[in-house]
Order: C-alpha cells, then sequence, then structure tokens
C-alpha cells in the first residue's frame, strides 16, 4: 500500500513531463475579406429587407457582428493602409492623393501584419484589389508580404482569359483562394486576404441605361422585380441642408452620375445588391473549400470593409465625408474554435480598421508593435470589455483634390465634431448624436454648446499630435 503514492506521483511527474513537452495549440488559419465601398447597413444580417448574402449571415449567427464599426479615414487607398501598418492616416502618411510632398512617413512594410506572420511561419496569400502604393514599389512590397499574390486593380470588373472569354474579378479571387486552401501544407498555418473590388461602381461609364456595377453572371437577373425603396434621407430638403463646399463636392457631381432620375436609381440599386450577393456567393465557395480540406475548424474569418457609402442620401453618392453614411462599415468575426468567442452576438463597442491588424496578430500569437495604434479586438470577442475601451475616436480626411474637402475631427458615442480646415475660414460641424441621430443640427454655432466644442477641438488636436509621426 505503501507504493501506491510513489508510483502515484511517479505517474504525475510524467505527466507532466509530457505536458511540458506536448506541441502548443496549432496557430489558427485566417481568413480575411476586405469589401469595397459598403456600409454597415447593406447585408441580410444587418437588417437590410432585400439583400441577400446567406453566407455572410452565417458567419454572423456563428460568431459576432460589430454594430458600431468605423473607419478613421473614409476612402479606399488610406483605409487599405491602414489595415496594412496598424496606423492611422496621419500616422503612415497616404493619403486620399497619394503621399504629401514631406511625408510623415513612408509606407511601412516592415511592421505589416502580413509581414509579422511570415516571420511566424505563416504561408500568405493576396487576392484582390490592392490600391496602395508603398515606397519600394508594389510588387517588391507584395513579395515580401505574400507568399503568392494576384492584383486585379481598380479597373475593369471583367477581365480578359487567354481564351478570349472574360470573367468577374470576384470569381477570379474565387478561383485563386480555392487554389491557395488546396495548396495549403498541412503543417503551416495561412494568412489569406480576399481583397473584392465590389462593391466599387465603373465611374467612368456614363451611359444611359447602363448600370455603374457589374454584378458576377451568377447572380444575372437576381432583383429584377426589386423595386428599391427611395433614400431615407433622400429628401431634395435635406441636400439644401448642406453647406455650400459640400454642395459642389465630388458627392454631388457622382450623385447626378448614378441616382439623380428614378431610373438611374433603379438599375444601379438593383445592381449593387447583385454585386453583393456574387460576392457572397465567392465568399461561399471558398467557405465551402475551408470545410472540404479539414481546415474550417481552424480557420477564424474576419469580414469588412474599406469605408461606408452614399446611395442617395443627403443628395449625395460615394463617401469622404464625416457623416455616419460614409464612414460606419460592416464587421463580423467568426472564430469556430471552442470557447474563443461569443455566438449570435451584436456587440455594441465602437471598434475601427484600425484596430484589425492588432487583432490579426493576436488571434496569431504574434506580438504587436508599439507603433500600431489600434488595439486588438480579442476581449470584446470573449464578452469582456476593458475599462479603458475608447469612447470616441479620431477621423480624417486629406486630399489633394479640390472636389474632396480636407477634414478632421472626433467621432464619440454622444456627440461627433469635424473642422473642415481647407475651407476659408474653416467650418465647424458638431453633432448630439443622442438627440440627433441623422445629424441634421449643427451645434457647433450655438452658445449652450461652447464647452463640449471646446473639447471636440481639443481632443481633435491631441490626437492628431499622438498620431502623427
Amino acid at each position: 500500500m505503501k507504493a501506491l503514492p510513489i508510483l502515484v506521483s511517479f505517474l504525475g511527474l510524467c505527466a507532466a513531463g509530457f505536458a511540458a513537452d506536448a506541441p502548443s495549440a496549432k496557430a489558427p488559419n485566417i481568413l480575411f475579406i476586405l469589401v469595397d465601398d459598403q456600409r454597415n447597413d447593406t447585408l441580410g444580417c444587418a437588417g437590410h429587407p432585400v439583400i441577400k448574402t446567406p453566407h455572410i449571415d452565417r458567419l454572423a449567427k456563428n460568431g459576432v457582428r460589430f454594430e458600431n464599426a468605423y473607419v478613421t479615414t473614409p476612402i479606399c487607398m488610406s483605409s487599405r493602409a491602414t489595415i496594412f501598418t496598424g496606423m492611422t492616416e496621419a500616422g503612415h502618411g497616404y493619403t486620399g492623393g497619394g503621399f504629401p510632398a514631406t511625408p510623415v512617413q513612408k509606407m511601412d512594410v516592415d511592421s505589416s501584419f502580413p509581414v509579422l506572420l511570415r516571420s511566424e511561419d505563416y504561408r500568405n496569400g493576396f487576392y484582390g484589389k490592392q490600391h496602395v502604393k508603398f515606397a519600394e514599389g508594389k510588387e517588391a512590397a507584395l513579395k515580401r508580404m505574400f507568399d503568392d499574390h494576384k492584383v486585379y486593380g481598380g479597373g475593369p470588373h471583367f477581365m480578359k482569359q487567354p481564351d478570349g472569354s472574360k470573367r468577374h474579378t470576384a470569381d477570379l479571387i474565387g478561383d485563386r483562394s480555392v487554389e491557395f486552401i488546396r495548396s495549403q501544407p498541412k503543417e503551416k498555418p495561412f494568412c489569406l486576404y480576399m481583397s473584392f473590388n465590389i462593391a466599387h461602381a465603373r465611374d467612368g461609364d456614363h451611359r444611359p441605361g447602363i448600370g455603374h456595377f457589374p454584378w458576377p453572371p451568377a447572380v444575372d437577373g437576381m432583383y429584377d422585380d426589386i423595386e428599391p425603396a427611395t433614400p431615407r434621407l433622400g429628401d431634395p430638403k435635406y441636400f439644401e441642408m448642406q453647406p455650400d463646399f459640400l454642395k459642389e463636392s465630388l458627392n454631388r457631381v457622382r450623385w447626378f452620375w448614378r441616382w439623380d432620375t428614378p431610373q438611374k436609381y433603379r438599375i444601379n440599386m438593383q445592381a449593387y445588391y447583385r454585386m453583393l450577393s456574387g460576392m457572397d456567393g465567392v465568399i461561399g465557395r471558398v467557405l465551402n473549400e475551408l470545410k472540404t480540406r479539414g481546415l474550417a475548424e481552424n480557420t477564424v474569418v474576419i469580414y469588412t470593409a474599406d469605408n461606408g457609402f452614399y446611395m442617395g442620401e443627403r443628395g449625395f453618392a460615394g463617401k469622404w465625408s464625416h457623416y455616419e453614411e460614409s464612414l460606419r462599415v460592416p464587421l463580423i468575426i467568426h472564430d469556430p474554435r471552442p470557447d474563443r468567442m461569443k455566438r449570435n452576438t451584436v456587440i455594441p463597442s465602437l471598434a475601427l480598421n484600425l484596430d484589425l491588424p492588432a487583432t490579426i496578430l493576436k488571434l496569431a500569437d504574434v506580438d504587436v508593435p508599439e507603433k500600431y495604434q489600434g488595439r486588438s479586438l480579442l476581449p470584446l470577442l470573449r464578452g469582456s470589455t476593458p475599462a479603458d475601451w475608447r469612447s470616441n475616436f479620431f477621423t480624417e480626411f486629406n486630399s489633394s483634390n479640390k472636389k474632396l474637402p480636407d477634414w478632421r475631427g472626433v467621432h464619440g458615442k454622444r456627440y461627433t465634431y469635424a473642422n473642415y480646415y481647407g475651407q476659408k475660414p474653416a467650418v465647424e460641424i458638431l453633432y448630439n448624436l443622442e438627440e440627433d441621430p441623422d445629424q441634421m443640427n449643427n451645434l457647433a454655432s450655438d452658445p449652450g454648446h461652447t464647452e463640449i466644442l471646446n473639447r471636440m477641438r481639443s481632443r481633435t488636436e491631441s490626437y492628431l499630435k499622438e498620431y502623427r509621426r
């Protein structure tokens, strides 16, 4: 009987030794899906009454959806640069007009999340719209970030193939993504970055009766019987409320391209819906391939967009300005691993495109560079909101295009502030989102809001000083 404790002790030591020698949990694969020009409410899971996105909806049902996700700069190239670098536009210096004459900082590829993942033995693939210029050149930068890549630019949505046929870039992105998954070594984790040009319009195509949103052929005829609802803020009175410099901006110019008549509006909205549903089908194809290859249970999927989009609201098209329609985007994260995150949950906390690279690195258990200006979303995914989680964030837009007015400000849960500093004199805008969620009543000149105006001014300058490198 006395030998039993010795035996138990010996077995315990063996077990401890085996545990110490056991391999750590396998690093998760990451599928990152970036959409172009999609705002937060254009998904079935977000309550859109028409758009069918069953595969994305399923990700939300089995994961989390952030209902207050925003970009810090509402334009494609700067937002995409932020996702690569973990820095605001003020930090990375890549604006809507490219690098300024004396850039604050050249695009830093060394600390980009793909390079850091590769340093930890991740195999990376990138397919789709790239839209960012690097100091060392696009190809050199992409070769350092990705093991395999194929750029489909912002040009024609249909690309001519060697046999003379034409195929939609969304389908080509799907093809390359499936090939990447099929060639994935079992012993290595991967990060697959699907970067869609959907749902960006073909801005140069002004032919009457031709939609600006070419969709994948798989959804031909879809929504033909739908009469799209008119924009909730589409009454001309909402346009008349705008300052003159916004009335003359590219937001208004492009409204005439696609929304200014009932026929154009119907054609383009139906086409926009088809684009999103067609993209959802491509995503479904890739998700099915993950399942077929036995990779789905260890693959975290992140779905978001590079900026919001006006669909006739306030008499506008495009993005670029301070309103919710421009800044607010979808964000869905699905981690299938047991006990890693909440399920079928909508999270109200403020989340940013700025947070995504830190989140991806944390998922992969890779150190986040100190220079990153966002925060990992992992605590929120697991049901815990840090006591110091943000209640506001910095927003900005800088461009060399005179039709795109420059501005910067702070967006909070209650108040949002924008300073169009390029105007002479500068134009300030202040809204109380709790009382005025549609942002109609500018309080900047209201004596009763002088204190909050000064506070928002000061916070904007403080953010700018903190982020500018």
